[in-house]
């Protein structure tokens, strides 16, 4: 089972925290002209793993052990994992195959959802980052 946050209580859960982690699932091109979550100011990193890979947005037939080398990295093991795209489908894709591949390991964490992502709904004239989402909390974020 996958639990789900908005972007304000996942920000507060990592900040208060130390065994959560934030994976960013987007891809690359998301990331570099998107811009994606900032962490340092809590002293964390953000773990930057595709879940579909750009163009085709096939599944990263990677991504678990992708997640499993980075979750080592980071040195700790986690009692929440937070998952976050751009609006929190794919997000929640990813989080529910960590959850299934890790519990048939016996693996114990618990997966979560950010509801809303980082650029959040469509508004009424179809953009994104104003309505909800990460970015339109005031959420750290930076752009590269």
């Amino acid at each position: 089972m996958v639990g789900e946050v908005n972007p304000s209580a996942s920000f507060a859960a990592l900040e208060s925290d130390s065994d959560v982690l934030l994976i960013d699932v987007r891809t690359r091109a998301e990331w570099a002209f998107v811009g994606a979550p900032d962490l340092s100011e809590i002293g964390k990193r953000l773990i930057l793993i595709e879940w579909r890979r750009f163009p085709t947005m096939e599944i990263n037939s990677n991504f678990i052990d992708e997640v499993d080398q980075a979750v080592k990295a980071a040195g700790v093991e986690p009692k929440e994992l937070h998952f976050i795209c751009r609006s929190g489908a794919r997000s929640m894709e990813a989080a529910q195959s960590v959850a299934k591949a890790w519990g048939a390991q016996g693996r114990s964490v618990v997966c979560v959802n950010v509801a809303e992502g980082f650029e959040g709904d469509l508004d009424a004239e179809g953009r994104r980052g104003g309505l909800n989402g990460w970015k339109a909390r005031g959420l750290p974020w930076r752009q590269n």
